[in-house]
């Protein structure tokens, strides 16, 4: 966190919490939402200011209750998240990168969602795959060790009791691949996705 927000915090400790005005969408991109496009449960103009977004990631946070927040000064700017708090993007030198430009790091379990997307778990970060990213990953489901074909996957994904070992293979480690219904994504990783005030 910067020096100065937390300069900001002391001085001013007891400024209101924002909510509904910042979320992160499913492709990794910081959406500002004004009263318009809350009442009207619309994304938000996306955030392009570079110096802003660099802003963001440095105090970029969450509190004890799994609500990930943007600490703005004396702050906190509650973020409405559309899949998970990491969204991350294939890269040819750091395998997975963050929206906040940091690698996620080696692989400890990976997800195919019900619509197909791809989660993944590093330590305590969890990020769902950028979808322009998800057919390059999918190349690398195996099946009982072959390349899985999409119909494999997709049968895999319809059929809790399908025979054989899906794996995930990513720097050349393999992490076994489970399912996981999309709407389930917050509650099983102890996310808040819209958080809402006291």
């Amino acid at each position: 966190m910067d020096d100065i927000v937390k300069q900001a915090m002391a001085k001013w400790p007891n400024v209101p919490h924002c909510y509904g005005w910042l979320a992160l969408d499913a492709r990794g991109n910081w959406r500002m939402r004004d009263e318009r496009a809350q009442s009207q449960g619309l994304s938000g103009d996306r955030i392009a200011n570079a110096a802003l977004l660099a802003f963001i990631h440095r105090n970029y946070t969450h509190d004890d209750q799994g609500r990930w927040y943007f600490q703005n000064g004396p702050q906190r700017v509650y973020v409405n998240l559309e899949a998970t708090p990491y969204i991350a993007r294939t890269d040819p030198s750091a395998g997975f990168l963050l929206q906040t430009g940091q690698a996620l790091g080696p692989l400890d379990a990976a997800w195919l969602t019900d619509d197909g997307r791809l989660l993944l778990r590093s330590g305590d970060m969890v990020a769902l795959v950028d979808d322009r990213d998800t057919a390059q990953c999918l190349a690398k489901v195996r099946l009982n060790g072959a390349a899985a074909s999409d119909d494999d996957i997709l049968a895999w994904l319809g059929d809790p009791g399908f025979a054989g070992e899906m794996m995930f293979e990513h720097d050349g480690k393999s992490v076994a691949l489970g399912r996981m219904a999309r709407a389930d994504i917050a509650g099983c990783f102890g996310f808040v996705a819209a958080p809402a005030g006291e």
